[in-house]
């Protein structure tokens, strides 16, 4: 009877472990923490050590570690990569296809949910806003902000259709960045949270700005 007991106590723990939702981030440098992101050779703004004015110095501080372990996630992959835009047009117009969202899509696994955490940089930079388009999209468009967060959006659709996205939005962005993410989220039926009032230590969260994302994402009703 012992032995029955901790065989099924063990088929129970195993079952539990193996329903566990999974989850992905796709960012840049707010999403970032050096030895914790697909590829390993991605570019990270926070770290264990670090001289620059920020007091985020442990993963179990960033927003999404902290976000987890509230709602029983396994982290999948997070695909961040500092100073990367959505569309392929990054800081002094220079060409960022090789690290922009839109080229990073393919490759966050096939999780339960995923979290988009982007466009501080396509703001920061400048780049084109362009036009709102939902189809026929060329290789020109994904150089422009709307037509790439289209077409990002529409590829995950299609891709993952059962997988739940949430898009986040930083605060304080000037321009129309945010009010496009969150027109174009509308069009595909993505959740968008525009962040509100985050602490923030040279331009990026601190401890308690992590601590504020989280709970704003814990307020959006399911």
């Amino acid at each position: 009877m012992k032995n029955f007991l901790t065989i099924l106590c063990f088929l129970i723990s195993v079952g539990a472990l193996s329903a566990q939702k999974t989850y992905s981030v796709l960012g840049d440098s707010y999403s970032t923490f050096a030895g914790y992101v697909t590829s390993e050779k991605n570019p990270c703004f926070y770290r264990e050590v670090s001289n620059l004015p920020n007091d985020v110095h442990d993963v179990h501080n960033t927003w999404w570690w902290m976000w987890a372990e509230q709602a029983g996630y396994k982290l999948l992959k997070n695909n961040s990569y500092s100073g990367a835009t959505i569309c392929n047009t990054g800081y002094a117009k220079n060409d960022y296809s090789d690290r922009s969202f839109v080229t990073r899509m393919n490759n966050i696994g096939n999780p339960d949910l995923l979290f988009i955490f982007g466009a501080t940089n396509d703001c920061w930079a400048g780049s084109p806003i362009g036009e709102y388009k939902y189809s026929g999209w060329n290789k020109a468009d994904l150089y422009k902000f709307r037509p790439a967060f289209a077409y990002m959006l529409s590829y995950l659709r299609r891709k993952h259709p059962q997988m739940r996205i949430i898009n986040i939005c930083n605060c304080d962005l000037s321009g129309d960045y945010n009010a496009s993410m969150v027109e174009i989220c509308k069009h595909y039926g993505v959740e968008c949270l525009v962040l509100e009032n985050i602490d923030k230590q040279f331009e990026h969260p601190s401890v308690l700005g992590m601590r504020q994302i989280v709970e704003q994402i814990m307020a959006l009703k399911k």
